[in-house]
């Protein structure tokens, strides 16, 4: 039986499904929300007293982390590999000189529209001292984090592997969904990807028996600066928000984690580069709504695709 909970967390609407008896799967899953406090307690930018704020404010210092903290840093150093620098958690100036200053819910009309939005240069992380031995981290000056969805996609999965030990799980971060396995009856999980163009449509489902699914996307977190939208996907080459013409991309991936990343080095290099960096790498794939309205998808998407009749 699926049995699942609904909250609240790291500004987004979180859901959690775990498969198995009633009565034990409502207790398990009541825990899922505490989990996500203490992440959020931790990696959020949006909490004064973050442990990430608190590494933020100490430019210089060599300050040890928890064991969170150091879980995700190393999850945001593979993705920033594996991106080639178009995915780092290095860029909270350029975020913040973007208009992106608090979570967006609380953000308002007219702090969006007065704001210079004058692009901020990015530092790679690999100027980031990180002691393998003493989990301590030491940011250069000038150089701030922001975790945003590296740490969602991390929480995700990470909720979904503690649900697992108890039966089946699915746990969706705001968008970032991970699956931990089948479910008991051996088929997969169907997972609607939304229109962005029309919230109250899908475009489609797709079946997933194991792994993550990521949608990132300009649709949503944007807002106006001197009469010009702005987003929070940077792009980490010009400091600013990328100038790209897709408007959303979704990406299935062996993890919510390398779905995540993936879905915005997509979206970041715009259709054409983007497809070829996906036909590239086939342990992805990949659907895309291009601002006019045109949908496109890698080679291997149809093997998950189940297009709305």
């Amino acid at each position: 039986m699926m049995n699942s909970l609904e909250f609240r967390a790291m500004g987004c609407q979180m859901l959690a499904i775990l498969e198995g008896s009633p009565q034990r799967a409502k207790r398990i899953l009541a825990r899922a929300p505490q989990w996500f406090e203490v992440w959020e307690n931790c990696l959020s930018r949006f909490r004064p007293d973050s442990e990430l704020n608190q590494v933020n404010r100490r430019p210089g210092e060599a300050i040890p982390v928890s064991a969170i903290f150091w879980s995700v840093m190393q999850q945001a150093q593979r993705a920033e590999i594996e991106s080639a620098g178009l995915v780092t958690p290095t860029l909270l100036g350029a975020l913040l000189a973007a208009g992106y200053q608090s979570s967006f819910d609380e953000m308002k009309v007219d702090q969006m529209q007065n704001l210079l939005g004058v692009g901020t240069p990015v530092t790679s992380l690999g100027k980031v001292e990180m002691d393998d031995w003493k989990h301590t981290i030491r940011l250069p000056p000038g150089v701030q984090l922001d975790f945003g969805g590296v740490a969602k996609g991390w929480a995700a999965h990470q909720a979904a592997q503690r649900l697992d030990m108890y039966g089946p799980a699915l746990v969706d971060a705001g968008g970032d969904i991970a699956i931990s396995r089948s479910q008991l009856s051996g088929d997969p999980w169907l997972v609607g990807i939304e229109d962005p163009r029309d919230p109250s449509r899908r475009l489609g489902m797709v079946q997933i028996r194991r792994g993550g699914v990521a949608t990132s996307g300009k649709d949503y977190r944007r807002w106006q600066i001197a009469g010009q939208w702005k987003h929070h996907i940077i792009d980490p080459r010009t400091g600013e928000p990328a100038m790209t013409d897709l408007l959303t991309v979704t990406i299935i991936a062996p993890d919510v984690m390398q779905a995540e990343m993936a879905a915005k080095v997509v979206l970041i290099l715009g259709s054409g580069p983007g497809i070829a960096w996906l036909e590239a790498r086939p342990q992805y794939a990949g659907l895309m709504v291009t601002e006019d309205e045109h949908i496109l998808t890698s080679k291997n998407f149809s093997r998950y695709w189940m297009r709305d009749q």
